[in-house]
């Protein structure tokens, strides 16, 4: 039986290029970064050099850039220490419906603390509106935070257009740009936004370390509480091996782009028309924007088959795909996302996520496509 891996919107294969970076500084270097002796300053020579180079990818200052374990932490970090930074009672935040549950519960938080959340809704392609936004700021505004690209459907928000907006209401602007980074060419420099979230496992870097951009001049309290590290921002001895493989991801991913994009929009279309053969157009449902999307994420919704059965029958068949996000796939909720678009019930209740990365072939989007409708066929008899 063959296998097939089409979970990379959750987690991606560790690149060669990026493991074999880890495995030299892991088995080479053991210094502290904080420590004054050599040991210790070669360490933090790794740190900085590989803060300079990330920095210089992304087109943003090296004292912008702070690393943390993730994502998660890096989108906790953006919006409970510019708050904390403000004074959270009385502020008000907007973000919308459709955000990674670190943005959402973390909003969640700030409401329990005495903060105001707007959550703006979402068409049903899963795209904010910027009046929507625009009309649902007040005097007490301190925070936009709006995901650059939606880790379930894919769709990609008018983040320009967002930013120029807070821009002219002296409003900071973050974005969750952590499934975006790989499949858009992003410079932190060219776009009016204050911060951004990156996680190093979504482009074939290491699991458990990120980074966090923070616009010069912008102030946030820390999470952790220790030693000075990172200008006092994040505590705790730097993860220097995985910040390593970070780098390495990074300079992977900027100078493959063009290719890297033009293959998973090749895989898509592969997959789109593998389907189309084996099931007929009118038997599945494309979730997001057809204009605006993420080229390696592709929602497909298959009324009539349940979702939670189509996962577990195409797992069978050595396929691995996804209902949502890894942080909730476990459960048998509906997608937070595709309910805030309003899509019909079987819609909703069939919805597939397929996502692609290093590795995949055309041969498996066909693979993936005959296996699909033999599901179908057989749980429909």
């Amino acid at each position: 039986m063959r296998s097939v891996y089409l979970d990379h919107a959750a987690s991606t294969p560790v690149h060669p290029e990026v493991a074999e970076r880890m495995m030299k500084v892991m088995t080479s270097q053991y210094g502290n970064a904080s420590s004054v002796h050599a040991f210790g300053r070669e360490a933090k020579k790794i740190v900085n050099g590989a803060r300079d180079r990330i920095a210089s990818l992304l087109g943003c200052q090296s004292d912008e850039l702070v690393f943390t374990a993730g994502g998660t932490e890096s989108d906790n970090l953006a919006i409970l220490g510019l708050l904390e930074s403000l004074g959270v009672k009385g502020k008000h935040v907007i973000t919308s419906a459709i955000e990674h549950h670190a943005v959402l519960h973390t909003c969640h938080e700030l409401e329990r603390r005495g903060c105001e959340v707007t959550y703006v809704p979402v068409d049903s392609t899963g795209r904010v509106s910027v009046e929507d936004i625009a009309g649902a700021i007040q005097d007490n505004t301190v925070l936009v935070t709006i995901m650059y690209g939606n880790n379930e459907v894919g769709t990609v928000q008018p983040i320009f257009e967002i930013g120029e907006l807070c821009r002219s209401r002296g409003i900071v602007f973050h974005t969750d740009a952590v499934q975006a980074l790989g499949s858009e060419a992003i410079n932190c420099r060219e776009l009016p936004v204050d911060m951004w979230s990156f996680s190093a496992h979504k482009i074939n870097g290491p699991q458990g370390v990120g980074a966090l951009v923070v616009r010069r001049g912008l102030s946030v309290s820390p999470r952790l509480f220790g030693g000075l590290q990172e200008k006092k921002r994040r505590a705790g001895t730097e993860n220097m091996a995985g910040i390593a493989g970070f780098t390495a991801a990074v300079e992977w991913t900027v100078k493959n782009m063009e290719a890297r994009i033009q293959h998973y929009r090749e895989l898509r279309s592969t997959l789109l028309e593998g389907l189309r053969q084996e099931i007929g157009e009118d038997a599945f449902v494309i979730n997001g924007n057809s204009e605006h999307y993420l080229p390696h994420i592709l929602n497909i919704s298959f009324p009539g088959a349940n979702t939670e059965t189509m996962l577990m029958n195409l797992d069978m068949e050595g396929i691995a795909a996804a209902s949502g996000s890894a942080c909730t796939s476990g459960s048998l909720e509906i997608s937070h996302v595709l309910q805030a678009m309003k899509l019909s019930d079987p819609v909703l209740r069939s919805a597939i996520r397929f996502s692609f990365g290093l590795g995949n072939t055309t041969q498996e989007m066909e693979y993936t496509a005959q296996k699909i409708g033999t599901i179908l066929n057989r749980l429909r008899k």
